[in-house]
């Protein structure tokens, strides 16, 4: 079997379109997820060498993720690759002054939505021939170490680590393998504001550097090029002046 093939989450921006491009380059076939319809076909006619589907969908609804991960399998057959990639963040604010919708926004996108991803790739991966696949988990240097004033944020990263370590043990026995990858500073428009200046551990506000999202998509590809008896648990890229080594 020569054609792989893989699910982007988040696929219309940022480093999901960055993953998609590489991926394709890397002659895998795609399967594009995310809000909005015109931001995946866009990504998508940057992936022209390539066959490339998309599912507009809402990841924190569970019937929504099911239907498209049952046209996935009409359209390609099988799973390779879960990229567990769409994201939120919320404003940067004292955790007494967060309101209890944006934790929910929040935790709903990255952690929920991150299992209902996986709940699906699983059943697919399970049932398929030949069996399992591997799971990419887009965690955060955030999963390491807190930004101040980013409660949310930070305890939904700690958690897709969590999810991480269930689902690489209870794959296990399935050919399943699960790694997470942890980025800092990649240039989005998430990071735009850390050029200008971002609340530090000390209170000050301070610019921090930007890596090329290419460079975070060409580290997914090495991941997902590994064979199935191959995992990285967890691989780290960084702009590498950033203020990681002694946050806090």
């Amino acid at each position: 079997m020569t054609q792989k093939i893989a699910l982007i989450t988040g696929a219309g921006s940022g480093v999901g379109r960055a993953v998609s491009i590489a991926l394709a380059e890397a002659s895998w076939h795609l399967a594009l997820v995310g809000r909005t319809k015109a931001t995946l076909e866009a990504t998508a006619k940057l992936c022209p060498s390539v066959k490339v589907k998309v599912y507009p969908a809402d990841i924190t609804k569970p019937d929504e993720v099911s239907e498209f991960y049952q046209k996935l399998v009409m359209d390609f057959g099988r799973l390779d690759l879960l990229f567990n990639n769409a994201g939120v963040n919320a404003p940067a604010v004292p955790m007494e002054e967060l309101p209890f919708e944006e934790w929910k926004r929040v935790i709903d996108t990255n952690l929920t939505g991150s299992y209902l991803c996986a709940r699906e790739a699983v059943k697919v991966m399970k049932n398929q021939k030949p069996i399992g696949g591997r799971i990419i988990n887009n965690g955060s240097i955030s999963s390491h170490v807190p930004r101040p004033q980013a409660v949310p944020y930070n305890a939904s990263k700690h958690a897709i680590t969590g999810l991480t370590k269930s689902i690489m043990l209870d794959g296990r026995a399935f050919n399943i393998n699960c790694g997470q990858i942890d980025i800092g500073n990649a240039g989005t428009d998430m990071t735009k504001r850390m050029q200008t200046g971002v609340m530090q551990a000390d209170g000050s506000l301070k610019p921090e550097p930007i890596m090329q999202l290419a460079d975070v998509g060409r580290a997914v590809v090495y991941m997902a090029s590994l064979p199935t008896g191959t995992n990285i648990p967890w691989l780290t890229i960084m702009a590498n002046e950033m203020p990681y080594a002694g946050r806090g």
